[in-house]
């Protein structure tokens, strides 16, 4: 007879906060515009592409 056992609990943190566009950069301003524009129509799936778009071109060194 095996004994199992169960796993430790998952340890989840908050969410990240959403990346702040740098001054002077088109891409992050634009960026920035249209995550506003698709949180007023409710597409928060979209929100958050762009929160990952805009952290994967700053992270690129642009802005």
């Amino acid at each position: 007879m095996s004994e199992t056992t169960m796993a430790g609990p998952v340890q989840l943190g908050l969410p990240p906060l959403e990346p702040v566009p740098v001054e002077g950069c088109d891409v992050c301003g634009a960026l920035a515009r249209q995550r506003e524009a698709e949180r007023r129509t409710g597409n928060l799936s979209e929100v958050s592409d762009l929160n990952v778009e805009i952290r994967s071109h700053q992270a690129a060194g642009h802005g």
